[in-house]
């Protein structure tokens, strides 16, 4: 189950001023402290997200990582089978294959 910050409207208890419940997706909010009954309202808080730590993990997720090595030319770290490892910006033929990492 997910963990919800709330915040006390006014004056806290002894859960503090923000505390943490943890409640079904499905559940509606609470408006009142489950201790001391005083109004209370839903924070946003951060979400924890995952990204790819690796060229290899990007690659295997769809992405196309460049690096920029000179005056338009670029390093496909993450080329497949088939992909040039440099780019040039004046030559199409060297660029990432974006067909076979899109998809609908």
């Amino acid at each position: 189950m997910p963990i919800y910050e709330y915040c006390h409207v006014k004056e806290s208890c002894q859960r503090g001023k923000i505390f943490e419940v943890s409640r079904s997706v499905h559940d509606n909010p609470l408006t009142a402290c489950p201790d001391c009954g005083k109004p209370v309202r839903k924070l946003i808080s951060r979400t924890n997200i995952s990204t790819p730590k690796t060229n290899s993990e990007l690659r295997d997720m769809g992405f196309t990582k460049l690096v920029r090595r000179d005056d338009g030319v670029y390093e496909n770290v993450t080329a497949r089978d088939g992909e040039s490892k440099v780019m040039h910006r004046d030559r199409p033929e060297t660029y990432p294959n974006l067909k076979r990492t899109i998809g609908d």
